[in-house]
Parts: structure tokens; C-alpha cells; sequence
């Protein structure tokens, strides 16, 4: 891949995690998927309406795939998140 993309790729998920955490609100669960995905985040959703996020610290959330997700979720996966990062 050539480095310019991989910057732009990068300024892509940044922003869409820039977004959630200024507006927290009416997020799909496919968005907390792609993200979760860039930062090395396992997920499963075994035939539920939940998704399981784990880290491999052993950390995980639990967040219902319902449309909008609620707020909090959000703001806890965005910890998760920032957690994953300090690693």
C-alpha cells in the first residue's frame, strides 16, 4: 500500500473516533464495529442482539445491537477504546 493512503485510511478512522466522542449519539453498531476493528478489538455477536468487544487484556463491554445504541454505551466503548491505546 502506498504510505499517502495508509495516512489517509488512518485520518479516516480518527475522524469517524473524533465524531463519536464529540456526538455520542445515534451511532449504528457497525460503526463501533470498524473502529473496534482498527484498533485490534475482538468482537463476537453469536446469533444475539448483543456485541461482545473484548481486549486482550481480558477487558470486554457488552453493548446491544439495537439502533440508535445509546449514548453510554458509546461512552464506554470510548474508554475501552482509549484504554486499548495506553497499551
Amino acid at each position: 500500500m502506498v504510505p499517502y493512503m495508509v495516512s489517509l485510511i488512518m485520518t479516516k478512522f480518527e475522524k469517524l473516533l473524533n465524531n463519536m466522542r464529540h456526538n455520542p449519539r445515534d451511532w449504528r453498531i457497525e460503526d463501533i464495529k470498524t473502529i473496534a476493528h482498527r484498533y485490534g478489538i475482538s468482537y463476537d455477536q453469536p446469533g444475539t442482539s448483543h456485541v461482545t468487544f473484548r481486549c486482550l487484556n481480558k477487558e470486554k463491554l457488552t453493548i446491544p445491537a439495537h439502533k440508535p445504541i445509546k449514548t453510554i454505551y458509546v461512552k464506554k466503548f470510548l474508554d475501552l477504546i482509549d484504554n486499548r491505546r495506553k497499551q
